[in-house]
């Protein structure tokens, strides 16, 4: 397939099932460029992709979770003044999220939020909040700018619009039949990108509204600055040649919003990149985290026997996990997930990326 473009430095490295997904989608009417990327993995549309097309817009690439992303913020817990032990105990008190209340605004009135009750809420899956201490920096200069104090403490959250993403692909595919794609000039497709829009945004709001209650809850200062904060499931337009084209992102990072985030499993690092000019070749978006390895019913069968249900709740890098569902443990281990040094040196080896600094978790929670 001539308009479908794998970065992968790695021979075999990707799922053919993966690969497969990404060919077909490259046959689409108005799919101008498919492009996988070294965390490319499969799904009900492949994820660690970008679809590029022109006239058309395809909701269901981009999927149920409109605006799923990751946030970094820098809290005020001095590293050398940590106390894990005292802050994992904290964290296995909470009963659940929606029991701290929010800040009082117009925007956290959960009666006229499209989220609902579950706006400030994690969500299942492979969402998670993590707090994490700087593990190594590369880039000073580029890491001070961007807010970064390798004394303190940073707070990662991965959540997205929750139900409300799901509901505007239903309702799009019930009433326009978009798995067969909008006419960008159409109606349907206008409506589309306004609720993508405002899913979008109360997807960056649940983040922070998430970091809000957890730091309340563990009784941190909730005053944490929101320093990154990127989005990977979204639809987003470029123009070319005097035509527009619509990048449909599904588990990938754009590139003309500055640094980014890329986390791996919780028991690897985590990496913050600044994407450099090169990303023509890559759709203009890289690789979101490290891609699953294992298929979720897989997990619990092929690591019962390695862990104990205790065992199963540390990493190897020390860190510290809260969650009291025993199946997304398993779904959810390290061991589920590609090694994410090597879709790291991929995106270096095509040129896309420098580092800035690696993170190492403290304390993955779930809930």
């Amino acid at each position: 397939m001539n308009n479908v473009t794998i970065i992968s430095s790695e021979k075999n490295w990707l799922e053919q099932n993966a690969v497969n997904q990404l060919n077909q989608i490259s046959t689409l009417p108005g799919v101008v460029k498919a492009v996988g990327l070294p965390d490319l993995h499969p799904g009900k549309t492949p994820v660690g992709a970008t679809i590029i097309t022109e006239g058309i817009i395809y909701p269901h690439l981009i999927g149920n979770d409109i605006g799923c992303g990751m946030s970094m913020f820098a809290t005020d817990i001095e590293k050398r003044k940590l106390k894990i032990d005292r802050m994992v105990k904290k964290a296995e008190d909470i009963q659940n999220l929606k029991e701290i209340p929010l800040p009082e605004s117009e925007e956290t009135n959960q009666t006229s939020s499209p989220l609902g009750a579950s706006l400030g809420t994690i969500g299942g899956g492979n969402h998670f909040a993590e707090f994490q201490e700087v593990d190594t920096i590369f880039e000073e200069k580029a890491f001070n700018s961007l807010g970064f104090d390798k004394n303190r403490i940073t707070l990662l959250i991965h959540s997205g619009s929750r139900g409300y993403g799901q509901a505007i692909l239903d309702d799009c595919i019930r009433i326009h039949s978009a798995q067969n794609g909008l006419s960008q000039s159409s109606e349907a497709a206008a409506e589309y990108l306004s609720k993508h829009d405002n899913a979008v945004y109360w997807a960056s709001l649940n983040r922070k509204l998430i970091a809000y209650r957890l730091l309340k809850a563990l009784g941190i200062s909730t005053q944490a600055d929101r320093l990154i904060d990127c989005c990977h499931n979204s639809v987003s337009i470029k123009k070319s040649d005097d035509k527009l084209q619509y990048l449909h992102r599904k588990g990938s990072l754009p590139t003309d919003k500055g640094a980014v985030v890329i986390p791996g499993s919780r028991g690897s690092l985590t990496y913050l990149v600044m994407p450099t000019d090169a990303t023509c070749v890559s759709g203009y978006s890289l690789a979101h985290g490290a891609g699953r390895k294992w298929e979720r019913s897989l997990c619990r069968s092929r690591l019962e026997s390695k862990y104990t249900k205790e065992s199963i709740k540390s990493t190897k890098l020390k860190g510290r996990v809260v969650c009291d569902d025993t199946k997304l443990l398993f779904e959810e281990a390290p061991e589920a997930y590609k090694n994410i040094d090597i879709v790291i040196q991929s995106l270096i080896d095509f040129g896309l990326i420098s580092i800035i600094a690696t993170f190492k978790p403290l304390l993955t929670y779930k809930n």
